[in-house]
């Protein structure tokens, strides 16, 4: 099997239903997929349908096939949580066994009387919020003060939210940098956010592009790492490099917005190199499964899968694709939560098999395992290849 490149595309917050431990995160019932078309009555999926999404989890609208074009499968998580930094890390071979904290009731006074210590700033707010939300209500008082809006969600994050022109964005990078520094052990959560918002008033406060993600970085060596060790590049888009620290790539193309990413994506596959393209799709999840937005959910699927036959066309006979997740956000809970769910693994290129059932993996980490075969690199510890699965060979 003659493989030169491996893109991985993740669909940020698309899950495949709930997992076995549903339960413990509160999440029996979840679906991303199939309750978003169920509540819809159906949602239009012929790409990745032809690949074989229906075949996953019920999708309404998407028919099973017994014949796809590629080989398709679910993940299962073993890491504990259901965060972006945790189902990355285990795509790319690296398991958490301890979630990352979080703070339903918002931070405990040794955390923020240490940043006050830190940054000689006192701070407003200290509560899980929506960030659209919280800039409404506290966005005012904050021109007023001075004073950051610190807050976090049901995810483990630390948000510092400023208006730019009261807190300058080196200023407000500056704030995040220490408290990445400062937020270990036990408050070590999975990632520092910088959220600058621009605007007068509550009508009028909006949050700028100038976000800025300061993950945990992986204890071990990633298969980012692993590729660049060995030689070959790594091309990122989306927010995989907030989600890395920057670790292991050669380069990057930053956007919070699909379709820039996947033009990102196909423009790096006109570059001449060996190794990976990795992609996420970030608006799934952060523009409308936090906020129960089933319909812009569905359409931001039906955008993507209008895409595919584009990346099938720029992709070359030596590459091939996964289309996965990192979690799921189904948009019809109650909750606004991510949700612990399976992950969809669609495959396809010119080297891989139709019709293959790759049934459901043991870990997110298979995909890493696939691509260190693919590659002839250092497998991660954790793992299994389903390359012999998928080759045309």
């Amino acid at each position: 099997m003659d493989i030169k490149r491996i893109a991985v595309i993740v669909i940020d917050g698309v899950g495949a239903g709930e997992l076995p431990d549903a339960a413990e995160y509160g999440d029996v019932g979840s679906n991303s997929l199939s309750n978003t078309a169920r509540v819809l009555g159906g949602i239009n999926l012929p790409n990745m349908g032809e690949i074989g999404i229906g075949n996953i989890t019920p999708i309404q609208g998407v028919s099973p096939r017994k014949e796809t074009r590629g080989a398709y499968g679910k993940c299962t998580e073993i890491s504990k949580g259901k965060d972006s930094v945790t189902g990355h890390w285990e795509l790319m071979g690296v398991e958490v066994k301890k979630p990352f904290p979080t703070y339903p009731n918002g931070f405990p006074p040794e955390v923020l009387d240490e940043f006050k210590r830190l940054t000689g700033y006192d701070v407003l707010g200290n509560k899980p919020a929506s960030g659209t939300e919280i800039i409404k209500e506290l966005g005012e008082e904050h021109m007023r003060t001075g004073k950051p809006i610190v807050y976090t969600s049901a995810d483990s994050v630390f948000q510092i939210a400023a208006h730019e022109d009261i807190i300058p964005i080196p200023e407000l990078y500056n704030l995040c940098d220490i408290s990445r520094k400062m937020l270990t052990g036990e408050h070590a959560v999975g990632r520092v956010i910088a959220r600058p918002f621009i605007g007068d008033s509550a009508e009028t406060f909006t949050r700028t592009k100038r976000r800025h993600d300061y993950p945990l970085l992986a204890p071990t060596d990633t298969m980012l790492d692993t590729l660049i060790k060995a030689g070959h590049k790594v091309y990122a888009t989306g927010k995989i490099d907030d989600l890395f620290g920057g670790r292991g790539i050669t380069k990057t193309h930053h956007s919070v917005f699909n379709m820039e990413s996947i033009q990102a994506m196909v423009d790096f596959m006109d570059e001449n190199f060996t190794g990976m393209l990795f992609a996420n799709l970030v608006e799934f999840d952060m523009t409308y499964g936090h906020r129960n937005d089933a319909k812009g959910y569905a359409q931001k699927l039906e955008e993507f899968d209008a895409f595919v036959p584009t990346i099938r066309a720029r992709m070359q006979p030596t590459d091939i694709a996964m289309v996965v997740a990192d979690h799921g956000v189904d948009p019809t809970t109650v909750s606004t939560d991510h949700s612990r769910e399976y992950i969809p693994l669609l495959v396809f290129g010119e080297q891989v098999k139709n019709n293959v059932d790759l049934g459901i993996r043991g870990s997110f980490a298979d995909v890493a395992a696939t691509i260190a075969e693919a590659l002839a690199v250092t497998p991660p510890v954790i793992g299994k290849s389903f390359l012999k699965e998928i080759s045309v060979d």
